[in-house]
């Protein structure tokens, strides 16, 4: 049976649903992959902790609950080469120049490691330089946990619809804006009050601005038209829009046209073989297929040449949802 030592990088509320998964699904692995995969690392901002055996629930919820102090003698990097992991996920916040889970993604695939990224930052930076990187040293280097979570997306471009051409994909890709938005819609709700129930019930983030103005959207938009049509496309390529600014009398006034409401992200290929990605705030008609997406659900619409066009709606927006994606990736690659 091929042991695969898994290290963790980001042991906040994601990092932490993908340990408890990762544990739970062990004998899961023995049975259907012969793989004995072991949580053998974890690594936070200050710290890490590491048990060759794997590290178990007691452990990891000690070390969760542990208050970090700054050592300047700790190295992250050393910490991750000496634990011989056979993949890296990474599970810490997405921050806009790739932060730290660049420079270990990096690390990983330099050094033959598989890589699983749930955070953005890294791959909206440099997608195109690592998944060289993964290629040249013959490891994956998976995104699922980064564009959209459950929602399936970057396997349905690049394997569900192997040998197609993707003319274009649209998609309600942020599951908190779809919220905010159907509350202001539904119940009267302003902006600010619909983001403070959603920061209430977790959905959002203290700072919800990632979210509202289209930032987390273009972000999955940009790692997808670079993952899926191969382009090279910058963040701030992007045009991008807001919910911020809609006011109860633009509600009213889609309200009296029987329109709703939505933020969709959209990569179009044009004729001359360019994209044009947009993240753009809609008034759907009621019949259109992303009317009826309400709350947190999220939506991908797809048109192909020779498939037709398909739509998946579905997938949670929440910490378990994308720990659970990240965690189908590593599913593709121990069954390999």
């Amino acid at each position: 049976m091929k042991r695969w030592n898994i290290m963790l990088t980001g042991f906040g509320t994601v990092g932490r649903q993908v340990a408890r998964l990762l544990e739970q699904r062990r004998e899961r692995y023995r049975e259907l992959y012969q793989a004995d995969v072991r949580l053998v690392g974890v690594v936070r901002s200050a710290s890490g902790l590491y048990d060759e055996n794997g590290i178990d629930s007691e452990k990891r919820e000690d070390y969760a609950h542990t208050k970090q102090t700054r050592n300047p003698s700790w190295n992250a990097l050393e910490f991750i080469k000496s634990a011989q992991a056979d993949v890296l996920i990474e599970a810490g916040p997405s921050e806009k120049e790739g932060g730290p889970g660049l420079t270990y993604i990096r690390h990983a695939l330099e050094n033959a490691i598989h890589a699983i990224a749930i955070s953005k930052g890294a791959l909206v930076v440099d997608y195109a330089g690592l998944a060289a990187l993964a290629k040249k040293n013959g490891v994956a280097l998976k995104v699922s946990g980064a564009t959209a979570a459950a929602l399936p997306t970057i396997d349905l471009l690049q394997y569900n619809l192997a040998g197609c051409e993707v003319k274009r994909v649209e998609g309600i890709f942020t599951g908190t804006t779809n919220f905010v938005l159907t509350k202001m819609m539904e119940e009267g709700l302003s902006c600010a009050e619909a983001v403070e129930l959603a920061q209430k019930m977790g959905i959002a983030e203290p700072d919800p601005s990632y979210d509202i103005d289209g930032w987390d959207t273009a972000s999955k938009l940009t790692i997808l038209a670079n993952a899926a049509f191969g382009m090279q496309v910058n963040l701030t390529d992007i045009t991008r829009a807001s919910i911020r600014e809609i006011t109860s009398l633009q509600m009213e006034t889609w309200k009296k046209h029987t329109k709703i409401p939505k933020l969709i992200g959209s990569i179009q290929k044009e004729a001359n073989g360019t994209l044009s990605v947009a993240v753009e705030l809609c008034a759907v008609d009621y019949t259109h297929p992303f009317a009826s997406v309400s709350g947190t659900t999220k939506a991908i619409r797809v048109e192909t040449d020779v498939m037709g066009d398909l739509l998946v709606v579905g997938g949670k927006s929440d910490p378990v949802a994308a720990a659970a994606a990240a965690l189908k990736d590593l599913e593709h690659i121990i069954s390999r």
